[in-house]
């Protein structure tokens, strides 16, 4: 059973600050200069608690972690930070532009505390594996400010839209805060605190099973450190402030959801050469080639690369690769039994995903470069933008780069409900959510 409370949410006094200078980009998404730009935009940018700078001469009693924490402490001495007088649950909506298109979209979801769950209890359900140094590095931040100050992004099925309706009402007023991001992104928030509104989205969503679509590291952490108190106390107390953690929850059969692909960049293979590597691949894929001699012939292969990438793939399952050399190649399965046959571990929501193919077969029996290398984050590394990926290749940066569609959201969720984890950055939820609208703050 999903349960989902609301709470007193620690949030930046609008009289104080304008929100589009303090709030951030999620800590795993923004790159040093994204850092320097939060720095400057203000003095109480939200980047010094979620993703502070080190310092020459930092020590264990003096680092970025316990920096946050005495700056969390300042804010809420000045009054830039305030507590809500009620408790509430926090209508987020999102209005955006699909990126490389002129769709708009609004994604419209809600903040609340939500239970933590084993993922054995079969109530939260992972859909991608984590990583150790991301883990380590938000659950220092945690014990040191005991607040959690990101959001976890929860998916959860309501094809009634019963949530939509009652998130969509509460909507209807002038919401708390409105900005633009850096990215165009139009973020808004409101709060419920009508008990009969809040009484009737628990009971909502009381049945539903979550899936996590962002936060996989901050979801694992808020479970560590839930038992870290429960052994500090000797005891478990279900009305602990760690028992539960701030996650924004969204419907998966509501409006505004969309996954963009993650592309692999490929380096550090010994003696790589792109035609023997097309050749292993050869009795799974046919392929294809668009050669381009000079600038404007580039543009027009990329762009038939690109359209045919796309739309091949509603018939046969198709991949991109570039190595460079004056041709971006596609790589058409073959035949689906076939896979079935040589991957009789996966279940069949698996195997209907590009990415487990990718890894599976063309990573692992293309290059030779198994789960444990790409666990080690030494060969394969990660970029969301085509054009940047390529840019890799031609830089040098990489070897290789595998270029991917989108997987579907009825993809993803039917892998993670049967239990199955995906390999990492399996999905890209766009856009964002913001760090800095609400924080929960355990200790107060």
């Amino acid at each position: 059973m999903a349960e989902i409370l609301p709470f007193h949410a620690w949030r930046y006094d609008t009289h104080r600050v304008r929100p589009a200078d303090v709030v951030t980009q999620p800590y795993d998404k923004i790159t040093p200069a994204m850092q320097e730009r939060y720095l400057a935009a203000s003095p109480y940018n939200f980047i010094r608690v979620e993703k502070g700078l080190p310092q020459p001469g930092d020590s264990a009693a003096e680092n970025v972690y316990t920096r946050a924490a005495s700056t969390l402490d300042a804010w809420t001495s000045e009054g830039v930070l305030v507590r809500d007088a009620a408790p509430a649950i926090y209508p987020y909506f999102q209005e955006y532009i699909v990126p490389g298109t002129n769709h708009r979209r609004t994604r419209k979801g809600f903040i609340a505390l939500g239970r933590l769950e084993e993922y054995s209890a079969g109530v939260v359900f992972p859909h991608e594996r984590t990583l150790p140094g991301p883990r380590a590095d938000r659950l220092e931040l945690l014990r040191h400010t005991r607040t959690q100050t990101g959001l976890l992004f929860l998916l959860y099925p309501d094809p009634e839209r019963k949530s939509d309706k009652i998130v969509n009402e509460a909507a209807r007023r002038e919401p708390l805060v409105e900005l633009t991001d850096e990215n165009g992104v139009i973020h808004r928030l409101w709060a419920l605190a009508d008990p009969e509104a809040l009484a009737a989205l628990a009971r909502v969503m009381a049945g539903k099973k979550l899936l996590i679509a962002d936060g996989h590291h901050r979801y694992e952490t808020a479970l560590a450190y839930r038992d870290e108190c429960r052994q500090a106390a000797g005891a478990i107390d279900p009305n602990a402030p760690s028992e539960k953690a701030m996650m924004a929850f969204f419907n998966t059969e509501g409006e505004g959801l969309t996954i963009l692909p993650t592309h692999r960049l490929v380096s550090g293979v010994a003696g790589f050469d792109f035609e023997a590597f097309r050749r292993r691949l050869s009795p799974q894929f046919d392929w294809y080639a668009y050669p381009f001699a000079d600038a404007a012939e580039r543009e027009t292969a990329l762009a038939e690369f690109r359209r045919d990438l796309e739309g091949r793939s509603r018939a046969r399952r198709a991949l991109g690769a570039y190595a460079g050399g004056g041709a971006f190649y596609l790589f058409l399965l073959k035949n689906e039994a076939d896979i079935e046959r040589k991957l009789p571990d996966l279940s069949p929501a698996e195997r209907r995903l590009d990415v487990v193919l990718l890894h599976r077969v063309i990573l692992e029996r293309g290059l030779g470069i198994t789960q444990k290398e790409v666990s080690g984050e030494k060969q394969v590394g990660y970029e969301r933008e085509l054009e940047a990926a390529l840019a890799a290749v031609d830089t040098g940066r990489a070897q290789l780069a595998l270029l991917l569609n989108p997987a579907r959201i009825d993809q993803v969720a039917d892998a993670a409900f049967a239990g199955r984890v995906l390999p990492e950055k399996s999905t890209d939820f766009y856009p964002k959510l913001l760090s800095g609208l609400t924080l929960y703050r355990l200790d107060v």
